[in-house]
């Protein structure tokens, strides 16, 4: 828009910043552009990072006096928001790393063709190993081999679907004594609730299998990517079929949910869905 005189009048700026009053007590917002141009994560996200960051950081039951993400060598697995566990794995070259490319920087082959979601994951257990941790780095894979198929077959048996989503299932081998492993929850309780809605995961694991599906049907996959597709379709049925079950336990009739409490009406009020 222009002013009289042919000149085009500066748009008024927006307040470097503004006071919002959260239960009384001023907040300070940063100003539009400091907003835009901010490196920070959203919340949830640097929260999890920094759980993460400090699991990597805690003893190592194993190496006393020394973190556990600076193990060399050891099995890993993760378990989701119902402690079910979901996927194993080994590595030759420290838990920080291998467990930074597919929690962190999403450059895992798991995550990067929607094996895993990280998203899903709630809880990690770590099988330090320093007696392979401190073998050649060559020798280490086959050292760890019987260690992963034992975690791995004790795994399948505790899940609830006989299956993790692993593509490749491990190669039998002998099974072996473990320690008790470390384990740790990487998502704090301050974002636990949002993303543990089962409405959240639903959509989340929905958005997985058609990644996933879209990832099988443009290539030519083995066997193992299809079979974790058909797990996660388990696991999708599973998680909706107790959400509706759940649901179908608040009487229609008598009450609706209104705010995270149940209201009672003698009719059903407008815009209902039920």
């Amino acid at each position: 828009m222009s002013s009289q005189d042919g000149t085009t009048p500066e748009l008024p700026l927006r307040p470097a910043h503004h006071d919002r009053h959260s239960q009384g007590e001023p907040v300070v917002s940063l100003p539009a552009d400091a907003v835009m141009a901010s490196s920070l994560l959203p919340s949830d996200a640097q929260l999890i990072r920094e759980a993460i960051s400090a699991l990597m950081q805690s003893p190592d039951p194993q190496r006393p006096g020394q973190a556990i993400g600076g193990s060399k060598a050891g099995i890993y697995a993760f378990y989701d928001y119902d402690k079910e566990p979901i996927y194993v794995g080994q590595t030759a070259v420290g838990f920080a790393i291998r467990l930074g490319r597919h929690l962190m920087s999403g450059r895992s082959d798991a995550v990067a063709q929607s094996i895993l979601d990280p998203f899903e994951i709630r809880e990690v257990a770590l099988w330090s190993l320093p007696h392979i941790g401190d073998m050649p780095a060559k020798e280490r894979k086959a050292a760890l081999d019987p260690y992963e198929y034992t975690v791995f077959e004790r795994l399948v048996s505790e899940s609830s679907f006989h299956a993790l989503l692993n593509e490749r299932l491990v190669p039998p081998s002998t099974v072996v004594d473990l320690p008790d492993p470390f384990v740790g929850v990487i998502v704090p309780d301050e974002v636990f609730p949002n993303r543990n809605h089962p409405d959240v995961r639903i959509a989340r694991r929905v958005q997985t299998m058609s990644q996933l599906a879209k990832f099988i049907c443009e290539r030519k996959v083995s066997l193992g990517l299809r079979r974790t597709l058909a797990t996660q379709a388990l696991r999708l049925e599973e998680i909706t079929r107790r959400r509706l079950n759940a649901l179908t336990q608040v009487d229609r009739h008598h009450g609706f949910e209104r705010g995270g409490t149940l209201e009672v009406f003698e009719k059903e009020p407008d815009g209902s869905l039920f």
